[in-house]
């Protein structure tokens, strides 16, 4: 499945794009502005991850391409919580340069639109440190709020960092795209093809299913 935005798409990860993510992974510089941390990573270990997660229904993670560039980077939705409707979300671009395209302002506002009008989340969870300005400027463009900092939160490089914790609810995105116009602009309709939504028939039925389930095993 592909997920329009302006310009980038974001799609399905596939085995030839294992030794790109392995190199996102073990880029000491990238490393320092997430807020997990990894092992060295080989190409094995990242391969053996992808088969493991293939039919993972609460974590999805997308591939960031565009015509320009081809794959550039991954966008997030994960710990999906489909009685609350909510997701963690985040972005990661393999390098310094395409982070001043416009790729990543792309990329989160074809995420919101996705998340918000077709799998019918409420909100997108996130987080960053206060030294990532290109995050804090990237996020605060749309429409994402700072809700409060965990003091002393991550570890890394011999040191301890609080962490801002950000989100953003679906009445936030809409009052952003009435007020901006993001997707009036956009040269990349429909936004989603049409494998989206046989996809989205999916998630749907599963969270009914599961609700169904937990309640008869309650």
């Amino acid at each position: 499945m592909s997920i329009k935005g302006k310009f980038v798409t974001l799609r399905q990860m596939s085995r030839g794009d294992m030794q790109m993510i392995c190199d996102m992974f073990n880029d000491p510089e990238l490393e320092d502005l997430v807020v997990g941390w990894a092992f060295p990573l080989s190409i094995e270990q990242q391969q053996q991850w992808f088969e493991k997660n293939l039919s993972d229904n609460r974590n999805f993670r997308f591939v960031i391409e565009t015509p320009e560039d081809g794959a550039v980077g991954i966008a997030t939705l994960i710990d999906i919580d489909w009685k609350n409707r909510r997701a963690a979300h985040g972005i990661k671009l393999a390098n310094v340069e395409r982070r001043t395209k416009g790729i990543g302002t792309d990329a989160v506002m074809a995420i919101m639109r996705y998340a918000f009008d077709e799998l019918g989340l409420h909100r997108l969870d996130g987080s960053w440190f206060d030294f990532n300005d290109a995050s804090k400027r990237l996020y605060t463009k749309c429409g994402w709020k700072a809700e409060g900092v965990k003091r002393e939160y991550v570890y890394k490089r011999g040191a301890w960092r609080d962490l801002t914790v950000v989100g953003v609810l679906e009445c936030d995105y809409r009052k952003l795209v009435e007020k901006n116009g993001y997707w009036r602009q956009s040269v990349n309709n429909p936004m989603v093809v049409m494998g989206v939504y046989i996809q989205i028939v999916d998630f749907r039925l599963f969270a009914y299913l599961y609700s169904n389930n937990h309640a008869l095993a309650a």
